[in-house]
Parts: C-alpha cells; sequence; structure tokens
C-alpha cells in the first residue's frame, strides 16, 4: 500500500498563489497515477488535476490556465502549484494515488488526510 501525506495549505489572498505538496511512501513502484481533488463545504469532492507515471497532465475546467500538477520522482513527492486563486477554490485539498496492486494488479486509489486551503477574497 502507499501513504501520502499532503502539506502546504493554508490562508492566501485572493489573486495569490500557494504550492501544496504530497509525499508518497510504501509501494511507489506500484502507482500509475496521482492526483489531486478538492472538497469544499456543501459540495462534491471534484477532482482538479492528475498525472500519469508518463507524465501526462489533465485538469479540470475550473483550474485550467492556473494550477499546474507537477512531480518529483527522486523525492516520490508530487505539487500542486495553484496561481490566480479565487475565493471558490477554498477547499480541502486531497492527494490521491491510484495502484495496480499484486499479481493480478487489482486496481485501488488511497488518500492523504486533506490539506486545508482558504482564499480569501
Amino acid at each position: 500500500q502507499v501513504q501520502l501525506v499532503e502539506s502546504g495549505g493554508g490562508l492566501v489572498q485572493a489573486g495569490g498563489s500557494l504550492s501544496v505538496s504530497c509525499a508518497a511512501s510504501g509501494s511507489i513502484f506500484s502507482i500509475y497515477a496521482m492526483g489531486w481533488s478538492r472538497q469544499a463545504p456543501g459540495k462534491q469532492r471534484e477532482l482538479v488535476a492528475v498525472i500519469t507515471n508518463a507524465g501526462s497532465t489533465n485538469y479540470a475546467d475550473s483550474v485550467k490556465g492556473r494550477f499546474t500538477i507537477s512531480r518529483d520522482n527522486a523525492k516520490n513527492t508530487v505539487y500542486l502549484q495553484m496561481n490566480s486563486l479565487k475565493p471558490e477554490d477554498t477547499a480541502v485539498y486531497y492527494c490521491n494515488a491510484d495502484l495496480l496492486e499484486g499479481r493480478f494488479h487489482v486496481r485501488s486509489t488511497y488518500w492523504g488526510q486533506g490539506t486545508q486551503v482558504t482564499v480569501s477574497s
């Protein structure tokens, strides 16, 4: 299995920037994709960015052009750089890792504990 620890959340003014990090440990070799999701109060969880082991990325329309997902393989860490932040970006941000585990490559998803990002107007 994989353990994920997010960090870097905090309070920022609208228009500002913030970067959150996700450090992975455990069965790193089994990960085929990682991503960031967020959940605001009263809202459904939203997938905002994904990066595959091949380096391909995808973003939710709401964050395209503002957020960038990247990885540092040497540090087993994935980052989400958030620019031009808006109050509606306020949410708990969760890191996730998708794995293919065991002999039969059973798909599973692991989640971090989340980190709070608050954007003030």
